[in-house]
Parts: C-alpha cells; structure tokens; sequence
C-alpha cells in the first residue's frame, strides 16, 4: 500500500483517516478539497484540476483524498488501494454538524482563505451547505462505490470497505505497526 485514495461521504473522516495513515506510510498526504477550492469558493478550472492531480499521481507514493469524479479516473489509475469510509448516516450526520458550527463559529481557514458561513450552516441547499450535501450525497457515494469495488475495470485496486470509525482505528494501527522496525 503505497499510493492509496480515501473516498467516502463529507464527516466520514477522509481527511483524518488520509492524513495519519500517509504518516504512517511517509508518504504526501493530498487533500483535493485544498487543490480544488480556490480564494471565494472559486473551482479550479477542471483542465487545470486534472493537470494538478496527474502531477501529484505521478509519484512513487502518496495518501489522497476526496471524491472528485473529474480527477477520480487519474488517481485510481495510479492507485492500488482505494479506501471507503462508509459510516453509518447517524455518525457522519453529528460528525458534519459539530464539524461545521465549530468552524463556523471559530472563523476557521479551510483552503485558501475560504471559511464556511453562518448563512450555509443554516441553508439546506446542496450547493451551500455542507451538512446537506452530505445527507443527499450519501446513497450516491454508497452505490457509486460499491459499484466501483464490484467492477472488472477497477480490478487492480484493493478495496477496503470501512463500516465503522472501530474498523478506521484497526486500519491506522495495522499500520502503526508495520511502520516500526522492519517496516512497510
């Protein structure tokens, strides 16, 4: 497991999950939320946002994550594991919620400069507020996935099906433990 991608709903604890286990591995860890959102919530021009990714697939190594369906071909055509935080909806649901009142709150800085607002917490429009795009985008991920997993073309992915935060913390120190001495 060298070059991994780590997909799954908003609140399912991509970025964590991607961001320890690329320590544990000591490779990059790549959040394309942060290549993806530009200053004001801009999206990066799709050509440019495929030219980023294959630059960053290239390498020898590398923890992504995110469910980009424009740049999803480039980083499994490069990976060989694809891991899937599918949690149950009560878990994410409080995971997201408490996530963002607390950076809503707390004005904190997300990618380049962009914060979450007061007026998207409280919206229930997909396009505004997280919160709601992860209710309404949860069955879409859990068939796109499931599908994908099933599917000949992706044949040269592992795929880990993770059901439960317990399931993530045996991932994470599966790998702790192959980090040590004699290592990965």
């Amino acid at each position: 497991m060298r070059r991994v991608s780590v997909v799954g709903v908003s609140g399912s604890g991509k970025s964590r999950v991607a961001r320890e286990l690329a320590a544990r591995l000591s490779v990059p860890h790549v959040e394309l939320d942060a290549i993806y959102h530009q200053p004001g919530w801009a999206g990066l021009p799709v050509a440019e946002f495929r030219s980023r990714v294959a630059d960053l697939v290239a390498g020898q190594g590398w923890v992504i994550d995110g469910n980009y369906s424009a740049v999803q071909s480039l980083v499994w055509q490069h990976a060989d594991t694809v891991i899937w935080l599918d949690l149950p909806r009560r878990v994410f649901m409080s995971r997201i919620i408490w996530r963002t009142v607390r950076r809503v709150l707390f004005h904190e800085e997300l990618w380049n400069g962009n914060r979450e607002r007061l007026g998207n917490l409280l919206s229930w429009n997909p396009g505004k507020s997280v919160i709601s795009w992860a209710w309404h985008h949860y069955p879409v991920y859990r068939q796109r996935y499931a599908a994908a997993a099933a599917d000949p073309l992706y044949g040269h992915l592992i795929f880990i099906h993770i059901t439960s935060q317990a399931g993530a913390d045996q991932l994470l120190a599966a790998h702790q433990q192959e980090a040590s001495p004699g290592g990965c």
